[in-house]
Protein backbone atom coordinates (compact mmCIF):
# COMPACT_ATOMS: atom_id res chain seq x y z
CA UNK A 1 0.00 0.00 0.00
CA UNK A 2 1.53 3.15 -1.22
CA UNK A 3 1.98 5.81 1.71
CA UNK A 4 2.17 9.91 0.69
CA UNK A 5 2.93 12.55 3.48
CA UNK A 6 2.77 16.01 2.95
CA UNK A 7 3.27 18.52 5.44
CA UNK A 8 1.47 21.74 5.47
CA UNK A 9 0.70 24.70 7.10
CA UNK A 10 -2.88 24.78 8.23
CA UNK A 11 -4.69 23.79 5.07
CA UNK A 12 -8.79 23.88 4.92
CA UNK A 13 -10.63 20.96 4.53
CA UNK A 14 -11.28 21.84 0.60
CA UNK A 15 -7.52 22.07 0.23
CA UNK A 16 -7.14 19.02 2.20
CA UNK A 17 -9.81 17.04 0.08
CA UNK A 18 -7.83 18.40 -3.55
CA UNK A 19 -4.64 17.58 -1.98
CA UNK A 20 -5.85 13.90 -1.48
CA UNK A 21 -7.71 13.42 -4.90
CA UNK A 22 -4.94 15.28 -6.62
CA UNK A 23 -2.28 13.25 -5.26
CA UNK A 24 -3.80 10.54 -5.19
CA UNK A 25 -4.77 10.38 -8.81
CA UNK A 26 -1.36 11.71 -10.07
CA UNK A 27 0.46 8.95 -7.96
CA UNK A 28 -1.63 6.07 -9.20
CA UNK A 29 -1.24 6.98 -12.87
CA UNK A 30 2.54 7.37 -12.45
CA UNK A 31 3.09 4.22 -10.62
CA UNK A 32 0.02 1.89 -12.05
CA UNK A 33 -1.40 1.30 -8.93
CA UNK A 34 -5.20 1.76 -8.56
CA UNK A 35 -6.29 4.26 -6.22
CA UNK A 36 -8.11 2.68 -4.04
CA UNK A 37 -4.19 1.49 -2.17
CA UNK A 38 -3.11 4.63 -1.62
CA UNK A 39 -3.24 6.09 1.39
CA UNK A 40 -2.45 9.92 2.23
CA UNK A 41 -1.16 11.72 5.71
CA UNK A 42 -1.43 15.38 5.68
CA UNK A 43 0.76 16.73 8.75
CA UNK A 44 -0.18 20.22 9.76
CA UNK A 45 2.19 22.24 11.48
CA UNK A 46 1.99 25.84 13.02
CA UNK A 47 4.23 28.79 11.19
CA UNK A 48 6.59 28.85 13.98
CA UNK A 49 7.85 25.32 13.39
CA UNK A 50 9.47 25.71 10.07
CA UNK A 51 12.41 27.21 9.21
CA UNK A 52 13.79 29.43 6.52
CA UNK A 53 16.92 31.45 6.21
CA UNK A 54 17.40 30.55 10.08
CA UNK A 55 14.26 32.36 11.48
CA UNK A 56 10.85 31.18 11.98
CA UNK A 57 8.32 30.82 8.94
CA UNK A 58 6.08 33.90 10.79
CA UNK A 59 9.44 36.12 11.02
CA UNK A 60 10.46 35.14 7.47
CA UNK A 61 6.84 36.21 6.18
CA UNK A 62 6.61 38.96 7.86
CA UNK A 63 9.70 40.47 6.66
CA UNK A 64 9.33 39.59 2.77
CA UNK A 65 5.57 40.32 2.49
CA UNK A 66 5.25 42.52 -0.78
Amino acid sequence: MPIISIDAVHPTKEQKEKLIAGLTKTASEILNVDEKFFYVLIKENDLDNWGVGGKTLTKFLEENKK
